[in-house]
């Protein structure tokens, strides 16, 4: 049976504000983000905790952030930015990455931003910036979002249930919402903000996957001095590897797959009536 169709919608100024209103009151919207879907709460432990037990992770499981696309660069730590990384190479690349399409980054923490979203790597606190791009009407949900809520940051999770609670090898993103509010049944409080014409979203991004945004780290540079500086890819996404490169190429910066990011994610399928 075909879930209900949603009756928010990304585009209509009227919707944002409900679905706004209702997440600073701390329900679970699921977001028309780039050309699939997101799951974006309040920031807070407590609601973090219940959307890991409603994906059916680890209840303590590190969370991501997301923010209107202006407010990036704030988000992380610049003074703990390796010195052989030229400040500006990087928020060049952010700058190129983001303008693009969807995207994420993972580096050093702003020291705002709590336990639950950050996790220590190679000695540092990190966090991980999830972002639809500059052009995706999402920002304008974020922004109302952020108001309604009185913070500078949200967080962000993939629209899928987890792997560890379905058994499968890997369970890829949502990219339509009828899919997506049927997986999410369980949660009474699940607001839907949806892409108007699904197909349009998927179109708009071309060299895109349907599926999480590759992750590019640049809070510990690899290679023992090498030149041009190694950053590094935590997960091979919807922006291929190649098309990162092109982008890290001219600032001087190379890009390299990294343990983690050895297979590229899935895209999810749909069966019959879902398609």
């Amino acid at each position: 049976m075909n879930a209900p169709t949603p009756s928010l919608y990304i585009d209509r100024p009227e919707d944002v504000a409900v679905a706004a209103r209702a997440l600073a009151r701390g329900a679970v919207v699921a977001a028309a983000f780039a050309n699939f879907y997101v799951i974006v709460t309040r920031p807070d432990a407590a609601t973090v905790r219940r959307v890991n037990l409603a994906k059916g992770r680890p209840v303590q499981q590190v969370g991501s952030i997301t923010t209107a696309v202006g407010r990036i660069p704030g988000m992380f730590d610049w003074s703990r930015i390796s010195p052989r990384l030229p400040i500006g190479r990087v928020r060049a690349l952010m700058d190129a990455l983001y303008g693009a399409g969807p995207f994420g980054f993972r580096g050093p923490a702003a020291d705002r931003l709590p336990e639950h979203l950050t996790q220590i790597d190679r000695g540092l606190r990190t966090t991980q910036v999830i972002a639809p791009g500059l052009t995706c009407p999402s920002n304008a949900f974020f922004e109302r979002a952020l108001a309604e809520t009185g913070t500078d940051h949200l967080y962000i999770t993939s629209a899928n249930r987890s792997r560890h609670h379905t058994g499968a090898t890997e369970e890829p993103a949502h990219w339509k919402a009828g899919a997506l509010a049927a997986d999410f049944t369980h949660l009474d409080d699940l607001v839907v903000l949806a892409h108007p014409d699904e197909a349009a979203a998927r179109a708009a991004y071309p060299g895109y996957l349907t599926t999480s945004v590759t992750l590019l780290s640049f809070h510990a540079p690899e290679g023992e001095l090498e030149e041009p500086p190694v950053l590094t890819v935590d997960r091979h996404g919807s922006l291929h590897l190649d098309d990162v490169r092109r982008a890290a190429a001219p600032l001087g910066l190379q890009v390299r797959l990294g343990d983690t990011a050895a297979r590229r994610l899935q895209v999810r399928g749909y069966a019959g009536a879902l398609v």
